[in-house]
């Protein structure tokens, strides 16, 4: 168990160390890059299995007892997420075999992916505060550096606006923790449950960095009023580092959210509930009204991301058994779908040198299976059964309205017509209509480079597929990773001992 839980952060780690040593040896790179993706897969669904069947686990590297060493946890939803981290890795380190360019390649495309990849693999796994900022730095450093590799104006104003935010965030991050350190005398997060478990802090303190946190890792997720850095920088870079960011880096944001205020901020969730239901709405809909005023693909689907972001923050203002089994579903589906859209943009753009939607179409009639698995994607975004989508809403829908919350509720509602209408936008421009008399390129794709496009397209169409078709199984692992959530006693237990809520009181 304990060389499980470190496999998923060991594995990136050895496999951009690799790349790294192999810079001038691309075809090694890429090989060693699927391989390590593949492993990392692997190893995500050993750790699923053992937490399902012998619940939440925790090791603490180099032998030191919690909560004074360095804890790694992962309960059922840390785990679900390392194998999505895994699916993400396989299916981005395929898709770039037949999308970046050589030069890319050898400064250090595929080290820095996986490195990525690292730090994504240790915010879900960390026990402890500290070390949850030491990995969104790695996070930082690796995606600022993808952001800005092949040096265009557009790249590197978008890489500005990116990691001014994120700096601004990390300081926020830091400044939040080192009060929490001040206080409690711990960073530890199942100690830090024990601590602030009915704490009363003076001076509304526990609230005020409720609120910090919540600004740090808002910025993270995209939340309203902080978005708007993503559509800015998201859009800027090759797709599939535009894909592996829409898919990964504001999720580890909402994770972090859920993480600390379901463990250490429970107490503070009957006031903080009423500021997330308020973002949540704007979230959703500043998102979906930007993505409907956009005709550049990618910028469109970037402002899609924001507007998705709001229904996670919805499920955990709701913060019921329901809405946080939907808080999960959601986050699994949406990584999917909209990973998904973006490959499928890229390959758009390879085969006409252009993702803006007044310029192309015809694609229905010329790529019937890129349409069809577009389809798959985009329906699933927008909610429609039975596509993954649809249940992820259902589920919070239903418990917005087990508690009454029927305002956010028809805000939900309201932006799911709207996320349609841009699906369908995406659809009549770029599949539906004619081909234009004089496209601006056309390039067929041939032999490997249409296989290392295509397949991990279907591959994420049809997991999309499956989470709609075979829901009942998966709904069952998000209750439970629900019920871990909203009841910390077994996180609590896992970390430190039997006994240590008994010390507690």
């Amino acid at each position: 168990m304990d060389l499980l839980l470190v496999l998923p952060i060991l594995i990136p780690l050895t496999t951009a160390v690799i790349a790294l040593a192999l810079w001038t040896r691309p075809q090694i790179q890429r090989i060693a890059s699927v391989i390590g993706a593949s492993a990392l897969l692997f190893a995500g669904i050993l750790l699923f299995a053992q937490i399902w069947h012998h619940g939440i686990s925790a090791t603490q590297l180099g032998s030191w007892p919690a909560p004074f060493g360095i804890t790694l946890v992962a309960d059922v939803t840390s785990a679900v997420m390392v194998v999505i981290v895994g699916v993400m890795g396989l299916t981005i380190s395929i898709y770039s075999l037949g999308s970046i360019d050589p030069d890319r390649e050898r400064y250090g495309f595929h080290a820095l992916v996986h490195l990525l990849l690292t730090g994504v693999s240790g915010a879900f796994l960390t026990g402890d505060l500290f070390n949850l900022y030491v990995w969104f730095e790695v996070m930082l450093i690796s995606s600022f550096v993808l952001i800005a590799l092949g040096g265009t104006a557009a790249q590197l104003e978008g890489a500005l606006k990116y990691v001014t935010m994120s700096l601004l965030a990390s300081m926020l991050f830091l400044g939040a923790t080192g009060i929490i350190y001040g206080v409690a005398g711990s960073l530890n997060l199942a100690d830090l449950a024990i601590h602030f478990d009915g704490a009363a802090l003076p001076g509304g303190l526990l609230l005020a960095l409720a609120m910090l946190f919540l600004v740090a890792f808002g910025i993270k997720s995209a939340i309203f009023p902080l978005f708007f850095w993503l559509p800015a920088s998201y859009h800027t870079g090759p797709v599939v580092i535009s894909a592996l960011f829409a898919g990964l880096l504001t999720k580890v944001g909402v994770y972090a959210l859920v993480r600390i205020f379901t463990l250490i901020f429970a107490g503070t969730m009957e006031t903080v509930s009423i500021v997330l239901l308020v973002i949540a709405g704007f979230t959703m809909t500043v998102g979906v009204l930007g993505a409907v005023a956009q005709n550049g693909m990618r910028r469109l689907l970037s402002f899609h991301i924001v507007s998705q972001i709001g229904y996670m923050v919805m499920g955990l203002a709701l913060l019921t058994p329901l809405a946080m089994a939907g808080v999960l579903f959601f986050l699994v589906h949406n990584i999917l779908a909209k990973t998904n859209l973006f490959l499928i943009s890229g390959v758009i753009e390879r085969l006409r040198g252009t993702e803006q939607l007044l310029k192309l179409g015809g694609f229905y009639r010329g790529y019937p299976a890129l349409a069809g698995l577009f389809l798959i994607s985009a329906l699933s975004l927008a909610g429609l059964p039975p596509f993954s989508g649809f249940w992820a809403k259902l589920m919070l829908i239903r418990a917005g309205l087990e508690v009454e919350q029927y305002l956010i509720v028809a805000i939900a509602l309201g932006v799911s017509l709207l996320t349609l209408f841009s699906m369908t936008k995406i659809w009549a421009e770029a599949f539906w209509k004619e081909t234009p008399a004089t496209p601006v390129f056309e390039a067929p794709m041939t032999g490997s480079t249409r296989l290392a496009l295509m397949i991990p397209i279907a591959l994420l169409a049809l997991l999309s597929m499956g989470m709609g078709l075979i829901v009942e199984p998966l709904i069952e692992v998000s209750q439970v990773a629900a019920e871990q959530l909203l009841d910390s006693t077994q996180y609590v237990e896992a970390v430190l001992g039997p006994d240590a809520l008994v010390i507690g009181d």
